[in-house]
């Protein structure tokens, strides 16, 4: 059994992976910023056959909790196996492109803030000699689209920081994992209209688990949105100014 700490616990990804922890006995400490809906999460993963659950409120944008969060996290369970990093928003590109508050806000909640928690927790990786990261980057990291290029440079941000990351983690048996989902039927995508290239969070959570377990480094969830984002970095910069993706 896993010890396993979960950051944005409440998204739909994050408890879907948690619901398949759970079913195999692990030891679970979620954090989010909803204590009520933590519990209510907690409660319902202890049902499935989770070791224990431990929860915890807080905002990890703010950067100056995350030695305290680690620290609750490691007592509460003993120690530490795997983390997986899953908090993040979807922000408005028209109200960012209007304000640079707004845009550097946004890429603290999805870049710094994650690389940040990251850092903290690959130093008690690599002390321990062992350990998995996994963090849910984007495919929207892969390119700048001008649908989405402040979201996609925090993610492409945290895509190289990761692999950077994983490269120098590699030699002391630590697993980096760079998730990449493409579209994902959430709460934070309601307002989007949904077609066939999207899939479920329990789609995504099935990705994740199986990939911590086969130690892979990168993963596009579903599979084919590694071939989708590969014909889309290959089109000509001449080409892909003129198209409105």
């Amino acid at each position: 059994m896993s010890k396993i700490l979960i950051v944005g616990a409440t998204s739909a990804i994050a408890e879907a992976t948690a619901k398949l922890w759970a079913g195999r006995g692990d030891t679970l400490f979620l954090v989010g910023r909803k204590a009520l809906r933590l519990d209510a999460i907690a409660a319902d993963l202890r049902v499935r056959g989770a070791s224990s659950v431990h929860c915890l409120a807080c905002d990890v944008c703010d950067i100056s909790t995350h030695a305290a969060l680690l620290q609750a996290a490691f007592t509460a369970m003993g120690g530490l196996d795997v983390a997986l990093i899953a908090h993040g928003s979807l922000p408005d590109q028209q109200a960012c492109e209007r304000s640079v508050e707004q845009t550097l806000s946004e890429i603290n909640v999805n870049a710094l803030s994650v690389i940040a928690l990251s850092t903290r927790l690959s130093e008690q990786f690599e002390a321990q000699g062992q350990g998995t990261l996994a963090v849910i980057s984007s495919v929207a990291g892969d390119r700048g689209r001008q649908s989405n290029y402040v979201y996609g440079a925090a993610k492409g941000m945290l895509s190289l920081f990761l692999q950077g990351l994983r490269n120098r983690l590699s030699k002391k048996g630590v697993q980096v994992l760079t998730i990449k989902p493409g579209f994902v039927d959430t709460p934070m995508t309601a307002a989007f209209p949904k077609g066939f290239l999207w899939a479920q969070p329990e789609q995504i959570a099935c990705g994740i688990v199986k990939a911590v377990d086969k130690k892979k480094d990168e993963v596009y969830l579903p599979g084919f949105w590694r071939l989708i984002m590969w014909l889309i970095r290959h089109i000509p910069e001449s080409v892909f100014k003129k198209l409105s993706l």
